[in-house]
């Protein structure tokens, strides 16, 4: 602890660390509580003029967070408007948006996979893949949820691809009834598993040498790369959910103009 003056005030530093796998947001917030508590107690009496206010990083943390409120939906917009401009439907902007939502849970699945000792706790080469991807307990900090938002740029490649072919078979084929509309998804939907693949697997490839990555920076690139290697893993599944979607959409549109 030291003292000093600041604004003609004494002023008082009192330092102190969270343990490892607490955010630091949280810990302050809980110092904070608890301080709160032991005043409305009377255990902790402190003296009339004299305050206290947490500082330091936690502050930059919080600002932090709160621009992320605001940035995150706004980008959410900003995709799902740069999806309406390239394919002018909004039901096929949705469905290709459905990719966010896997991405998103793939991100959070990865981030609790790395707090499990059991993950990957093997030799390979005589190397632990989790000494090798530095494996530990992250916390939802900003780093954490740029990486989310670096995700949602890039998970609905696969989706575009995938809709935008289906889109051109079916302007070009026009397809007239129910088992036309299902062959014409299944044909559209395979001669694009090799493109999604190759695309997925560019990516998490590429985010291999960050996820390993030591010495300074290491402790924010990590961090941001984790829930875009576990969303786009997870990101796959839209290879079959947007086709079915897609299908089910232009059957309720042939059902709807045949009963016309």
């Amino acid at each position: 602890m030291m003292i000093r003056g600041e604004d003609t005030f004494l002023v008082g530093y009192v330092m102190f660390d969270r343990r490892a796998g607490y955010a630091e947001v949280e810990v302050v917030e809980d110092a904070q509580r608890l301080l709160d508590e032991k005043i409305q107690s009377g255990d902790l009496q402190v003296p009339a003029g004299v305050r206290f206010v947490f500082s330091g990083s936690y502050e930059n943390q919080v600002r932090a967070q709160q621009r992320l409120q605001l940035v995150i939906p706004l980008s959410l917009a900003v995709i799902f408007l740069i999806l309406y401009l390239q394919f002018r439907s909004t039901a096929l902007s949705l469905m290709i948006f459905t990719s966010i939502a896997m991405a998103f849970a793939g991100g959070f699945i990865m981030l609790y996979l790395y707090g499990q000792e059991g993950f990957l706790n093997v030799e390979v080469l005589g190397t632990n893949l989790r000494d090798l991807f530095q494996m530990q307990q992250f916390n939802l900090s900003v780093a954490v949820w740029v990486g989310f938002i670096a995700l949602f740029g890039i998970a609905t490649d696969d989706g575009v691809v995938m809709g935008t072919y289906l889109k051109q078979s079916f302007d070009k084929l026009k397809p007239q009834s129910r088992e036309e509309i299902r062959e014409a998804v299944v044909a559209a939907g395979l001669k694009r598993v090799r493109p999604c693949l190759m695309t997925t697997a560019t990516t998490l490839l590429a985010l291999l040498p960050v996820l390993s990555s030591s010495g300074r920076g290491a402790d924010i690139m990590i961090p941001m790369a984790i829930p875009a290697f576990g969303g786009m893993a997870v990101a796959l599944i839209s290879l079959f959910i947007v086709p079915v979607l897609y299908g089910f959409y232009q059957e309720l549109k042939w059902r709807w103009q045949d009963e016309k």
